[in-house]
């Protein structure tokens, strides 16, 4: 296998361009489009499902077992719930994060005629006005409202302004990249991880090597309230290795800094074989790992299998701090899971047995006993 070059100002670059696209749950075109015409400047052939997720392809010497690897473009958010008498917004979240996290957050409020600017705020904001009750209040989603960077000091204000029930808002992800590598931003997940498979892309095309099967790019546009990788595969794909956060919390084994490699999540154990595939392949050409178990973890793997799909799953992960909060990474890790898949296409399939959606005994693996 070649060591293929990684281009970390390409990954940095676009993970800034992807960061700056909304794209709550529910609300992805822009970025569908976006990352379409990075498909497109890649040369890599790509096409969509009716919603929006899409999956490329890079070609290999066989079409079968195929495999795939795939990251989400969608990220958390929030919808309006109500237009409020006082002339703001009651809303609720997209996806599964706490009103803690929501606070003070500076938003946009897509109405059908138009955006609007706003801010997050818990129901009493002013100091000079509640003093002490601002610190008893509860931290609850509907405890915030969003006031309107526009006049608006009534219900009528609102609906005279195109304002809806079911408008959806973009939380700013204000991103930061420091000069030391650390990154910080809402929105890393999964935004970061379609920017190291995009990376990882890159690496491959202008290697111009010839992978030994089929590899098809996935982004999905529903990560985020459980369905992600569903309805986007091709039958045939044997293997599928997702990119996401690792949580770098108390208890975790995860890190900001080389691959994390995902043993389990609450949908149980990954793939036993393909998991270790990938530790091998770090051990083998040195990328800096660590393994974890994550307890309250759901991710596009999961997704693909609850649908019915029988393929082998694993996920690697970056390193997160305050994972669906103030999210934190490093660089360091999204280089190693880009090098980590470039070398994982140009593995061999894993067993040629899994071409086959049902087959005899020879040929299936055995675990260590």
């Amino acid at each position: 296998m070649k060591n293929l070059p990684v281009d970390s100002n390409y990954l940095s670059d676009m993970l800034m361009r992807l960061l700056h696209i909304p794209s709550p749950t529910g609300y992805t075109d822009s970025i569908v489009h976006f990352a379409c015409s990075q498909l497109d400047r890649l040369h890599i052939p790509y096409e969509l499902t009716r919603r929006g997720a899409i999956r490329a392809t890079l070609k290999g010497k066989r079409a079968s077992p195929d495999r795939a690897i795939v990251a989400h473009l969608d990220t958390l958010g929030a919808m309006v719930k109500t237009l409020k008498d006082n002339g703001r917004l009651e809303v609720i979240p997209i996806g599964h994060w706490n009103a803690r996290f929501a606070e003070g957050a500076r938003v946009t409020v897509e109405t059908d005629s138009g955006a609007y600017r706003g801010t997050i705020l818990p129901l009493k904001a002013s100091g000079h006005t509640f003093h002490r009750e601002i610190d008893t209040q509860p931290s609850a989603w509907d405890n915030l409202e969003v006031r309107i960077d526009t006049h608006c000091a009534s219900r009528d204000d609102l609906m005279r302004h195109g304002f809806h029930v079911g408008d959806y808002v973009a939380i700013d992800p204000n991103p930061e990249m420091l000069d030391n590598g650390y990154i910080n931003s809402r929105h890393l997940d999964d935004k970061a991880g379609v920017a190291v498979v995009f990376a990882a892309a890159k690496a491959i095309v202008e290697s111009d090597i010839t992978l030994p099967v089929d590899c098809h790019l996935l982004f999905t546009v529903s990560e985020e309230v459980g369905s992600g990788a569903s309805a986007v595969l091709h039958q045939d794909v044997a293997e599928m290795v997702t990119v996401d956060n690792g949580t770098t919390a108390p208890g975790q084994n995860s890190s900001e800094f080389g691959a994390t490699i995902a043993m389990a999540d609450s949908s149980g154990p990954y793939d036993y074989h393909l998991t270790h595939r990938l530790l091998n392949l770090c051990k083998e050409f040195g990328i800096p790992h660590q393994r974890d178990v994550f307890k309250y973890y759901h991710s596009d793997s999961a997704a693909a299998t609850a649908a019915g799909n029988d393929l082998r799953t694993a996920l690697i992960c970056f390193g997160i701090d305050g994972s669906h909060g103030w999210e934190r990474i490093h660089i360091s890790a999204l280089l190693a899971l880009s090098e980590l898949l470039t070398y994982y296409v140009q593995s061999r399939p894993l067993y040629m047995r899994d071409r086959f959606e049902l087959g005899p005994l020879p040929g299936f693996p055995t675990q260590p006993s």
